[in-house]
């Protein structure tokens, strides 16, 4: 990894492209000392953030702002949840399911729908969210005029801060290195780390913990993200073999290759999606308070407790078959092969080659569904078992997914730019070498 961060150091172009990821995630997290107009931080964080509870997860997810009711205090959940929605209208609709192969212009057109849809749900979001922390039902009342004026300002501050937050993710990901929106989670994660870590020190001193357990707890933690590291670059290979073509005098094809299906071919993108979709009933739960019989409902959107670590571990599962399909049409590789002469040995093409490539992904997406949730479900059920007391979140299955998912995916992509430089570096050379034979 160190290595692949210091060769991109050298070429001017990568070198550019990391120095602006890492400006615009700056200005991300420089977000988090602009507060929303009106709000008393310190009876916020007294009042509304024991640890466990939704508004810890949302605070986690967004990398610190919903602490201090940032301008950013939703983060990125709006545009996720968005982008689910449309996912799904994509694979039911026909209509955006025909404006999704239009090519570039038909997935701008998507993505735009996105952004609309995103402003639209932050806004429901962050009215809320005013409703359940400002207003005369919520628990705390806050600010210099609890009236909906001032929810308005919320409203407003929040709408804004989701555009921004979009805006970077979206040029990150095009003048910078990796997925911006997951690297802004990424970021609020990391940034979590130290304050997690002296926690757990501090829940030692006063006894609610035990070093012990706390020690076997990270020593398996370690273990866990080794396992995570190793399934995350496994692949079941495709053989592909194509046939051979002579043309005048020269003999084309008969070439031998292979179809990379990846263990978890999802990626992170399984575990943001069941994030958000946790956060958003209790979003709109946490209004009620006074409301017992929809408390105990918001108790299965808890990651902390046995219920939430179920639901969480079943969304992850079913969201990893989800983007599978998604990302990975079996119809369209085979139909390629087919028409670029090429076969899986053994295997006839078209229909059979479909089903084949059909029950392959079926099974390893299978066995990648479990590893997902199994990882979900380890830390936090490690910490119970070894007492280590409330675990951080920082430290949960979710978090640990996130980031070793967001640094595969950002190595790899930073690692394929290398290596296409290095093959154009290569062909420039060639052709310097070529012009000064001819001369």
């Amino acid at each position: 990894m160190l290595a692949a961060f210091r060769n991109a150091m050298v070429i001017p172009d990568l070198r550019a492209k990391l120095l602006v990821t890492i400006g615009l995630l700056a200005v991300y997290r420089l977000m988090v000392f602009i507060p929303t107009p009106g709000i008393d931080i310190d009876r916020l964080q007294a009042g509304n953030f024991g640890q466990g509870d939704i508004f810890t997860l949302l605070n986690f997810i967004s990398g610190g702002n919903f602490e201090v009711f940032s301008i950013a205090a939703l983060g990125v959940i709006p545009f996720i949840t968005a982008s689910i929605i449309f996912q799904l209208l994509t694979a039911t609709y026909p209509p955006l399911e025909k404006l999704s192969k239009e090519g570039e212009e038909g997935r701008r057109k998507i993505t735009q729908y996105t952004r609309y849809a995103a402003t639209i749900l932050g806004g429901v979001q962050a009215l809320f969210l005013a409703i359940a922390l400002l207003g005369p039902s919520g628990a705390l009342k806050l600010g210099w005029n609890n009236d909906p004026f001032f929810w308005f300002i919320v409203v407003v501050t929040q709408v804004a801060g989701i555009s921004v937050v979009m805006w970077l993710g979206e040029k990150i990901s095009e003048f910078g290195v990796g997925n911006g929106i997951s690297l802004i989670i990424y970021a609020g994660i990391v940034a979590a780390f130290p304050n997690a870590i002296a926690r757990q020190f501090t829940l030692i001193s006063q006894g609610e913990a035990n070093i012990f357990g706390l020690i076997i707890f990270f020593a398996l933690l370690i273990l866990a993200v080794a396992g995570m590291v190793l399934v995350q670059q496994a692949e079941r290979r495709i053989p592909v073999q194509y046939a051979r073509k002579v043309v005048g005098r020269k003999v084309l094809g008969g070439q031998t290759t292979y179809i990379p299906l990846r263990l978890n071919a999802a990626g992170v993108i399984p575990i943001i999606f069941a994030v958000s979709i946790i956060i958003l009933p209790q979003t709109l739960i946490g209004s009620f308070p006074t409301i017992l019989w929809l408390q105990s409902i918001g108790a299965w959107f808890n990651p902390a407790q046995w219920q939430g670590l179920v639901t969480s571990t079943l969304l992850i599962m079913i969201f990893t078959y989800f983007y599978t399909q998604i990302s990975f049409d079996p119809r369209r590789i085979s139909e390629n092969l087919r028409e670029y002469g090429g076969f899986v040995p053994g295997v006839r093409p078209g229909q059979p080659t479909t089903e084949h490539l059909t029950r392959i992904t079926g099974r390893i997406t299978l066995w990648g569904a479990l590893f997902l949730g199994a990882v979900n479900a380890l830390p936090q059920t490690l910490a119970w078992i070894t007492q280590t007391g409330q675990l951080s979140f920082v430290f949960s299955g979710i978090g640990l997914l996130i980031m070793v998912g967001v640094a595969l995916d950002t190595l790899r992509q930073l690692e394929s730019q290398l290596m296409m430089r290095h093959y154009e570096g290569f062909v420039s050379k060639g052709r310097i070498r070529g012009r000064g034979r001819r001369f």
